[in-house]
This record gives C-alpha cells, structure tokens and sequence, in this order.
C-alpha cells in the first residue's frame, strides 16, 4: 500500500499553546517519530527531553510523571495532558490544535508503526544509546529549527539525543508560517539550523552543527568548528511527514525496547 507524503503543515493550530509542549522521547523510537510528524503537521514548538536507553537525565522524570519509563511521553503545561501513547497523544495534539481529523498516515495501525520504522533501520538506531562520560548539561536548552521528514535534521536530532542534550524544537515544515521567521532570523530559509544560546553560536549545514556538537558537548575536538559557525543574532536569542511509499517492515524489537508494545 502507498502512502502519501506528509512531511508538510497541512493543518496549521488553530489554537496556539502559549507554552511550548514539552517530550520526552528518543530519536530512534519509531512511536517517538509518529508523534514527532504530526507535531510538525500541525507546525507546533516543542521542547525535546532525549530519553535515550541508558540515559540518567530525563528518563529518572519521566519515571517520577508517570511511574514507568515508556516513551513517547507528553506534557502539555497549557492544559496539564499528560499521557504515554503514541496514538493517544497523536488524538489529543489534534483534537486541541488541529482540526480533530487525524492523517490518514498516522491512523493505519501496525502499518503505520512499521513505516515510522524504517529510518531507525536504516540508521542501525542511531539516537537509541546514550554516550557514556558526558559534559555537563548545558545551562540552557538549545534550539532547533527543523522538520521531521529532513534527513539532514534527523542526524543532528540523533546527536542531540544520544549526548541527552535538551533543546527546543521550532517546526518549520512546508507550509509552516515560522518559515520566514526563520528568514528573518536566519537571513534564510534552510534546515537544521541550530543557536546555542549558552555559547552564543549559530550555524546551519548538518556536518557543522555535528562538528559543534561534538567539540562543545562530546568527546570530540574539530578544529573546523570556529571556522563554521557564526555569531548568533539577538533575535534568534529573543524567538522563543511521513516516510516515501514505504514497505511494511519487520519491527526492530531492539529499536522497541523501552518504547510502547505493539
């Protein structure tokens, strides 16, 4: 069966929340991605909490929220939702900011998990594992501007995962009205494109971005970092989708583990 494509913001928010939603997820998990697509169908800002397995920073919260360490998990401050389940939280995000309908994509069951599937398989899980001997956490979260189909911005998600670095994402998919926000902050529309406010660094391009990452908060060092990156604008300090025609696939049990059963 084909899918149609649905990487855009087909149904703006009717209803904007005031505070961002806040997730606690892990990239490679394929009921993370579901919610993480139709978050960017409906062009939401959410703050990204990575969970990844073995991680010690925010999985030990999610544990004390809802009493087991289950992704996805959703926290909604605008409306004090908070809830396990995939297909829960995909009801809920566009029962409150969309128009009630959920994407035929995000509605075929197994069919659907499976899809969600394949660029975890595709990657080996990147974004499943935690990195051992961390930096410390970053006083203040980074932001991300990004959309989920994009290749390029999955492997700088992939990172900020497995480093357990917490950022804030800005949703910028086809059609989305932050796009020339984004222009305007950015001097262009392009993605990733990432500001670390407490480096006071921005840069666009995947390799520099993962470069920074790696320099800043990793075991790496790239020299190449300062020649990449650009100074961030006060405005980007003050601004606060579904696979191609997919196969059914067999399901990872390893990418699952600590995911929702199927």
């Amino acid at each position: 069966m084909e899918l149609p494509v649905r990487e855009f913001s087909e149904t703006l928010p009717s209803v904007k929340p005031k505070k961002p939603l806040e997730l606690y997820e892990f990239e490679a998990c394929p009921f993370c991605r579901k919610v993480r697509e139709v978050i960017s169908m409906l062009d939401l800002d959410v703050m990204i909490y990575p969970c990844p397995r073995d991680g010690d920073r925010f999985r030990p919260q999610v544990v004390e929220m809802g009493g087991k360490a289950q992704f996805p998990y959703l926290v909604d401050p605008n409306t004090d939702f908070k809830s396990y389940e995939s297909d829960k939280i995909i009801k809920y995000l566009v029962q409150t900011y969309g128009d009630g309908i959920i994407p035929l994509p995000l509605s075929l069951g197994p069919l659907t998990t499976a899809s969600a599937s394949i660029p975890s398989l595709l990657r080996n899980g990147r974004g499943r594992q935690a990195e051992k001997s961390l930096a410390p956490q970053p006083e203040l979260p980074l932001r991300l501007w990004s959309f989920e189909s994009s290749p390029y911005c999955r492997i700088v998600r992939e990172r900020l995962c497995e480093l357990q670095i917490p950022y804030q994402l800005f949703t910028v998919a086809r059609g989305s009205r932050k796009r020339e926000e984004l222009k305007e902050i950015a001097g262009k529309v392009q993605v990733p494109y990432l500001v670390d406010p407490n480096t006071g660094k921005s840069m666009f391009e995947s390799s520099s971005i993962l470069d920074y990452l790696n320099d800043t908060y990793g075991k790496g060092y790239s020299p190449k970092v300062e020649d990449k990156v650009e100074e961030v604008s006060p405005r980007a300090v003050e601004f606060n989708v579904v696979p191609e025609d997919p196969e059914p696939v067999k399901v990872d049990a390893e990418v699952l583990e600590d995911s929702e059963d199927i």
